[in-house]
């Protein structure tokens, strides 16, 4: 009897970033969620857009190929990084590619000075059709994002240390995708303890505007018990935190 040996595909490890920032736009419709893509200049897909990325080194850890990568396609340095999931069809790209993916935060001063050739910023709510399955990681990690800053505090990974409300109301507004009303916005904020108000203001055109930053005192996440009794709260029509209004309603 021949006992027929099955031979192992070759797997090759690849690292990417969706890295999100925001754009303020020229009208009155807000700001909104922008993101990096590199365009590629080889097949498979040569002339498409991607998300930045490259191949795991063998003695490379994986954040720091992420970092590497990042910095290598686009120059940007993020605020925020995090391990977002694995993605490994076997059809997703000519022969066997895993591709780690992270998603990260840079802010809008920073994503404005990194125009380069052969990198352009796109709305991330409405993109072309990109190589591989980046369209779906991209929609996952908006997914991600919208989860997250029910619950915590990711929407400081898009504004500078200090801000006004305003400035922090336009962010989730971006994130979320529709308007919140400002005096219920204010109000939530305030009677928070998650933000310190300066004595510094924001001067120009209009009124004078306190600037604020973040309390790194308090905890940004719900824990499971207070979570529950946020939940009894609200479907009870009380008063919630602005933030966690959004993580018990799943927006």
């Amino acid at each position: 009897m021949v006992m027929m040996t099955r031979t192992a595909p070759e797997i090759r490890v690849a690292v990417s970033t969706v890295i999100f920032s925001l754009r303020r736009r020229d009208t009155a419709d807000g700001a909104t969620i922008v993101l990096p893509l590199v365009k590629r200049t080889r097949d498979p897909h040569e002339g498409q857009w991607a998300l930045p990325g490259g191949w795991l080194g063998g003695d490379e850890g994986l954040e720091r190929a992420a970092s590497r990568t990042l910095a290598e396609t686009t120059t940007l340095t993020p605020s925020y990084l995090e391990q977002l999931y694995a993605f490994g069809d076997p059809g997703r790209s000519p022969g066997r590619v895993v591709s780690i993916v992270y998603w990260a935060l840079v802010r809008e001063d920073v994503s404005l000075e990194s125009e380069q050739h052969n990198v352009a910023w796109f709305d991330a709510t409405a993109l072309p059709a990109l190589a591989f399955d980046h369209n779906q990681i991209v929609d996952y990690a908006l997914w991600r994002l919208r989860n997250k800053v029910g619950y915590s505090r990711i929407a400081h990974g898009l504004l500078p240390d200090l801000f006004t409300l305003a400035d922090l109301r336009e962010v989730y507004e971006a994130i979320l995708g529709r308007r919140l009303d400002p005096a219920n916005f204010r109000r939530q904020v305030e009677n928070s303890a998650t933000l310190i108000p300066t004595d510094r203001f924001r001067t120009g055109s209009h009124r004078p505007a306190r600037l604020y930053r973040y309390n790194q005192d308090v905890s940004e996440f719900v824990p499971a018990k207070a979570a529950e009794m946020l939940r009894e709260k609200y479907e009870a029509g009380k008063r919630v935190n602005v933030w966690q209004c959004v993580w018990l309603r799943g927006d």
